[in-house]
């Protein structure tokens, strides 16, 4: 049986990587600095810090495949955190892989790699250029693995996805679905016309197994193959919800400026990433993945959102009572966000 360790194996994505390995019949371990209640019983669980060298080690022993998850995410908006846990945490990992000459690792990275790219689709002639802190430390942290890949003959793939979506997944989301449940109006940037790609998780998942699970290092660019722009994505939202909810537009260049300003005081939950891109288009070409990999998504920008809306709603008193969970599991303060629900 392939053994495979999931970093990061507690939070939102790493659950739903945990559960698709074991589903296909691997033995895995997870490596977190928390553990979940809802754990199965045959995942071994290695309590660790990934800014920690020996602990990193320790739970890299006998892996055949680890799938790097662990990340300090937008919402966190610590950029000394940004460079520790995703730069040197994943610095750590890479010589754990060599000193334990593990066969295969998978490396979650960011679609915030590329900032605003200069063209959409995205594709192998789209150079990376991070316009935020969470972008440049996960492509600096792609350096490392491809450093580790040249110098020391390690066999990385590297994901990058776009926005997740899916069951359970929160975060941000949940103010939206929260809005939504409630009947008020929620806000496009402009017109809303730009394409904006998201993918689910299940859909993720798939893609990262599949390149764990292919010899040789490479990237890959992964999203949905249908959808649309962010005013149809939440226009489809409000319909299937039918409680009344409206989309309205926002000025673009004011927002922007506004959600800029209110992130650096802290007086919003969103990071510099959300401020960048909520209006902004980007979409990734997809052919690379699904040559290579066999890559096929099940999943439309319109199916994973209501799916994801109506998991809030039906679970919504457990969400809301939970503590200590990671960031895209966890409900969200809205801050000065909530000054949008009086709006017209």
């Amino acid at each position: 049986m392939t053994r495979a360790l999931v970093t990061g194996g507690s939070g939102y994505f790493g659950c739903a990587v945990v559960n698709e390995l074991r589903k296909r019949g691997y033995q895995v371990a997870v490596f977190d600095l928390v553990d979940v209640d809802d754990r199965p019983k045959d995942v071994e669980f290695f309590q660790g810090d990934i800014r920690d060298r020996a602990a990193i080690s320790r739970a890299c022993e006998g892996v055949s495949v680890v799938h790097h998850n662990v990340a300090q995410v937008p919402i966190a908006k610590d950029k000394a955190l940004f460079h520790s846990v995703n730069v040197d945490g994943t610095l750590n990992l890479l010589e754990a892989l060599r000193a334990h000459r593990v066969p295969k690792a998978v490396l979650v990275s960011s679609s915030a790699v590329f900032g605003v790219p200069a063209k959409n689709p995205v594709d192998h002639t789209v150079q990376p250029a991070p316009r935020e802190e969470y972008g440049a430390a996960k492509l600096e942290a792609e350096h490392l693995a491809h450093r580790y890949v040249r110098d020391h003959g390690l066999d990385i793939s590297i994901i990058r996805p776009r926005t997740i979506l899916g069951h359970g997944r929160l975060g941000i989301f949940q103010i939206l679905f929260e809005w939504v449940r409630r009947g008020k109006n929620v806000y496009v940037m402009g017109r809303g016309d730009n394409q904006y790609q998201f993918v689910h998780a299940d859909d993720l998942c798939d893609a990262c197994i599949r390149a764990g699970e292919r010899p040789g290092p490479a990237t890959f660019n992964i999203g949905t193959d249908r959808f649309g722009t962010m005013r149809q994505l939440l226009e489809a939202l409000v319909r299937h919800a039918g409680t009344g909810s409206k989309v309205r537009s926002l000025p673009m260049g004011l927002t922007i400026k506004a959600m800029e300003i209110t992130s650096q005081l802290g007086l919003s939950p969103l990071g510099g990433y959300h401020s960048l891109m909520y209006g902004r288009e980007m979409y990734f070409d997809l052919k690379p993945a699904q040559d290579a990999l066999g890559y096929k998504p099940k999943f439309s920008n319109e199916e994973m959102i209501c799916e994801s809306y109506d998991y809030y709603v039906a679970n919504r008193e457990e969400i809301l009572s939970r503590k200590g969970a990671s960031h895209h599991r966890s409900p969200m303060k809205q801050g000065i966000l909530k000054v949008l629900e009086h709006l017209p």
